[in-house]
């Protein structure tokens, strides 16, 4: 290649991987896969070999991929929601070199056998398909949690750690008073469909695989929300400064024995054989995992050893990462067809000839919106790459265009309803039928949305729903309510005992909490959390009803797509008398007696708290909501005080500390509420102690 060319060639690269790295660690949305970015990474690293005079320290062949989101450092005045203080590490947190190569396995092998004068040994481990975490501890208290970053500094998500159930936030045993150590945060495969499927159930796009949905989760700005995701720990490196021990091995054991989540699956091997025949192994018993595995990684087991390799200036010496090849199948694409969901998103779906991939027949996969099936370029008879995202949802990544057929066309996507027929409207990305009360699917999705479990809970599948609305039964929630036995009887499979448990789940309807009632009634792009955030903060259906676009925006985690879509569905005529006819059955459209707001003594107040209370955190947080205040789950410039009771997190305090928020007692903030308002009953800080000095006890 002549010299300007490969100039041109090495550019195109730089950009398109700096890109395709925005999109993986920042977004966690990859346009590529691992393997086609690791390709390219090896193309340009050959370039910049072969033409040394265009080699530069930015390129991504020398600096990590960085999950960095924004410029905050840790003098920033002003934090964002979802935000993150950035914190150097104390070492640099590099990324490991890697290969889909046996050979080139071998080749590390040998460079370290002709380094290294002493013999030595591997310890060869799994690659977790996870996002990066650097852990800190303290005299055994967990104390910082970094994430990668760009290498040099990371993103400081340390209260998020601590809502990681397998985590321990203080160790125990014979531990070093000051302990840094590394792995993986990583989703098992239970936690990730759960997620998924409450994201589908909320026409909200679907994460691609557990690693994005791990690493969205631990960037999330309400550390709540965070325990929720299910997320789990692997923890597989101590930096060789921070302690000494004469293997990798021995370090791994000894934090085992501290209390830290070490991954049990790794060997030592003397020699390349066993390290062929341990990533053999797990090429195939990966698949049983309950999380995501990528691949094999092999160090050089003995410390001293690691230090006389060294690192480049982007990975350590003494150790490589193995990939496995992501399983992919070539198959037919026979037909297009368009679902439409609960809130109206139409989404195109490939229907694939049935393929073997992973162990499952592969008979559909999501093409997720017009954009993507412009990118992919497919059309009707195409035989396409089929590949599993995380070993779990297919996806088509490809097209082999030396089988398009001659008379294949580019499908249109529909510019009417699949289902009803009425003009489609587009939003961002995706396309919405209006048709919301007139479109069979639209009706049947909110019906099956209003029975589930985390909204009425009734015992009405997607199969009773069906059946209800094929015999023009049930139109609307509210029909539910006006069914009788004789009917139900009357329909194929029920019986007398079906019908008893059906109506007795309908009764218990009229005990959930208004909160669940209002997520229940399907409102487009509200989900859970932001049903209960409404609930709370206006009290009533009634003033939900009345509020205005912006009333409604003052709410945590309501944005203007939200406020207009709850504003629209309270002011249409169809859905105010929905709600009347639920209100006549006895549905609860209002927060329970006791439960409403007793002042304003908040009224614009954003409030943190961190430690435990003489009430648990859940009561303190709703007694700050029935006051007017607001609750968060991180300190930010908008953060009008931490309220602290005993054993407060350290870090929130020292945030306070950089910010100049006031941190309060538990005292402190009783005595901004009014006297009549309830109180806790336990032993709290005397009034006389400044707040400082109360700290300093915890």
């Amino acid at each position: 290649m002549e010299k300007s060319a490969a100039k041109i060639r090495i550019d195109e690269l730089r950009s398109i991987l700096w890109e395709n790295s925005r999109r993986y660690y920042v977004d966690n949305n990859p346009a590529i896969s691992d393997y086609e970015f690791d390709t390219l990474m090896h193309e340009l690293e050959g370039l910049e070999q072969s033409f040394p005079e265009f080699q530069s320290p930015d390129s991504p062949t020398r600096k990590v991929g960085s999950d960095l989101d924004a410029s905050i450092t840790e003098n920033a005045e002003t934090l964002k929601s979802g935000e993150f203080v950035k914190r150097e590490h104390r070492y640099p947190m590099l990324s490991l070199g890697n290969t889909y190569s046996i050979s080139e396995v071998e080749e590390f092998a040998a460079r370290a056998d002709k380094t290294l004068d002493e013999d030595f040994s591997y310890c060869c481990e799994l690659k977790f398909d996870g996002t990066a975490i650097c852990l800190t501890y303290t005299k055994g208290i967990l104390t910082r949690a970094l994430t990668r970053g760009d290498g040099v500094q990371g993103d400081d998500v340390t209260e998020n750690v601590r809502r990681i159930s397998n985590i321990p936030q203080k160790l125990h045993g014979d531990f070093p008073d000051d302990l840094e150590i590394r792995g993986e945060i990583l989703m098992p495969y239970k936690a990730f469909d759960a997620l998924n499927a409450e994201r589908a159930d909320n026409d909200e796009p679907p994460f691609a695989n557990p690693r994005n949905a791990a690493s969205g989760s631990l960037k999330l700005s309400d550390p709540d929300e965070v325990a929720k995701r299910g997320l789990m720990c692997t923890l597989y490196h101590i930096p060789a400064q921070s302690v000494t021990f004469s293997t990798h091995d021995e370090a791994l054991t000894k934090a085992a024995s501290w209390g830290l989540p070490v991954s049990e699956d790794r060997r030592i091997c003397h020699g390349i054989a066993e390290v062929k025949a341990f990533i053999d192994h797990w090429d195939i018993q990966r698949k049983f995992l309950p999380y995501a595995t990528d691949g094999c990684v092999i160090k050089i087991n003995e410390m001293q050893a690691q230090r006389t390799l060294g690192y480049t200036a982007k990975s350590p010496r003494w150790a490589v990462a193995y990939k496995f090849k992501a399983e992919q199948a070539c198959t037919e694409l026979q037909s297009i067809s368009y679902q439409v969901g609960r809130t109206g998103a139409v989404t195109p779906v490939a229907n694939l000839a049935p393929v073997q991939l992973s162990g499952t027949v592969v008979k559909r996969a999501t093409l997720n919106n017009e954009e993507q099936m412009a990118l992919l370029d497919v059309r009707v008879g195409d035989f396409v790459y089929v590949e599993k995202g995380g070993e779990i949802i297919p996806k088509i990544t490809g097209v082999n265009l030396a089988k398009r057929p001659e008379e294949a066309a580019k499908p249109a996507f529909p510019e009417v309803c699949p289902d009803c027929g009425t003009p489609l409207v587009k939003v961002d990305a995706k396309w919405f039928c209006p048709n919301i009360d007139g479109c069979p699917q639209q009706i049947k999705g909110r019906l099956i949305h209003f029975c589930g479990r985390k909204a009425m809970n009734i015992l009405a599948g997607e199969a009773t729903i069906s059946q209800f609305y094929d015999a023009g039964l049930v139109r609307c929630p509210a029909d539910l309510y006006n069914l009788s036995s004789y009917q139900l009887l009357s329909l194929e499979g029920w019986q007398e005992k079906s019908v008893q448990r059906f109506f007795e789940s309908l009764d218990e309807t009229r005990n959930v909490p208004f909160e669940s009632v209002l997520f229940a009634m399907g409102i487009r792009f509200v989900g859970e959390t932001t049903a209960r955030s409404i609930a709370r903060h206006f009290g009533s259906i009634d003033a939900i009803a009345a509020a205005t676009v912006e009333q409604l925006l003052e709410v945590d985690d309501v944005g203007e797509v939200i406020a207009r879509s709850v504003f629209e569905y309270m002011n249409d005529p169809a859905h105010r008398e929905e709600t009347e006819r639920l209100r006549a059955k006895g549905i609860r459209l209002a927060v329970e007696e006791g439960k409403g707001r007793l002042s304003a003594a908040l009224e614009g107040k954003t409030v943190v708290i961190s430690g435990n209370f003489s009430i648990s955190r859940d009561a303190m947080k709703e007694l700050i909501t029935r006051h007017g205040g607001k609750n968060s789950g991180s300190i930010s410039g908008k953060t009008s005080f931490l309220l602290a009771g005993a054993k407060p997190g350290p870090e929130k305090i020292r945030k306070c500390e950089q910010l100049g928020i006031p941190v309060l007692s538990e005292e402190a903030f009783m005595a901004l509420l009014p006297e009549e308002g309830p109180a806790p009953t336990d032993t709290m800080a005397s009034p006389a102690e400044p707040v400082a000095e109360q700290l300093s006890l915890f």
